[in-house]
């Protein structure tokens, strides 16, 4: 269900849920007991149970039921669950690559990356400098053609990006996955309807990424092949340009679920229900 989706990709961006809650809850839903949980853990029972609440007070819905004497998790708690199991791997694997190229205790790195990653790869670039403190970095944001130079030209150690350049030898590790969404002003006639399909699209006006670009590439093939053309209104060079646009009410958009934190926060924008959407990607370390 599209309603699973969204729950498991904006609880992160919509509620101030810290890597520690999350580490917390996947022990609690691995083991199904607070008491197992707090030994595995090396935390008391209060101080597990205080987390999990605070999760389920922050998205106002219950994690766990009882049973008798069993735990059970909530379909929320499985959505929880999962998403916390993938947060966490993504953040171990981008540890390991990061930790791997800088020596592990010392170093300094310089990582490129896309706008569309810049907000969750800070996110992540926190937790590991909490690890390896004496580590430096230099974050630099690039558009598609940008990363491609700086792969070209060998200026960078990393790069994180969503579609590999086939024609370069290069190594590449997948470590979390990218969803586009289709967003639209609240008013708008869609954004109360569920399970809209794609030819309804059709009727309606899109700001979209310049042509070249990583999202205007996966945009258009899933358009062709499900036989659906959109109409263009405008086009925009970064994400930013696109939300605002929507929100003025120039048109539908389509965006990466990981840029819209502030937006959905602030309900300046809507993430329309579309059958067989998300576009799921792939973000790639590259080197």
């Amino acid at each position: 269900m599209f309603f699973i989706f969204i729950i498991s990709y904006t609880l992160y961006m919509i509620y101030p849920l810290t890597f520690r809650q999350l580490e917390i809850f996947a022990q609690v839903a691995k083991q199904l007991s607070i008491t197992k949980a707090s030994e595995t853990l090396h935390l008391s029972q209060p101080a597990v149970s205080m987390q999990v609440k605070q999760i389920e007070h922050l998205i106002n819905l219950p994690l766990l039921e009882k049973k008798g004497k069993k735990l059970f998790l909530t379909e929320t708690g499985c959505i929880i669950r999962d998403y916390a199991e993938n947060m966490l791997a993504s953040q171990k694997s981008l540890e390991e690559t990061l930790a791997a190229f800088s020596g592990a205790e010392t170093g300094h790195l310089n990582l490129s990356v896309p706008e569309t990653a810049s907000q969750f790869v800070t996110l992540l670039l926190a937790q590991f400098l909490q690890q390896y403190p004496a580590i430096s970095f230099r974050l630099q944001i690039h558009n598609r053609e940008g990363l491609l130079n700086c792969i070209k030209e060998n200026s960078t150690d990393l790069v994180i990006m969503g579609q590999t350049p086939v024609e370069m030898a290069l190594v590449t590790k997948s470590f979390m996955k990218n969803p586009l969404v289709i967003i639209a002003p609240p008013d708008h006639p869609l954004s109360d309807k569920y399970e809209i399909s794609l030819r309804e699209l059709m009727e309606n006006e899109f700001v979209v990424r310049e042509p070249g670009s990583g999202t205007r590439i996966a945009m258009e093939r899933f358009f062709t092949e499900h036989q659906v053309q959109l109409k263009t209104a405008m086009e925009m060079p970064n994400n930013e340009a696109i939300k605002q646009a929507v929100a003025a009410g120039l048109g539908l958009g389509i965006v990466s679920l990981h840029t819209l934190q502030q937006e959905l926060a602030l309900k300046q924008v809507k993430v329309l229900h579309i059958e067989k959407m998300p576009i799921m990607r792939i973000w790639y370390i590259v080197h």
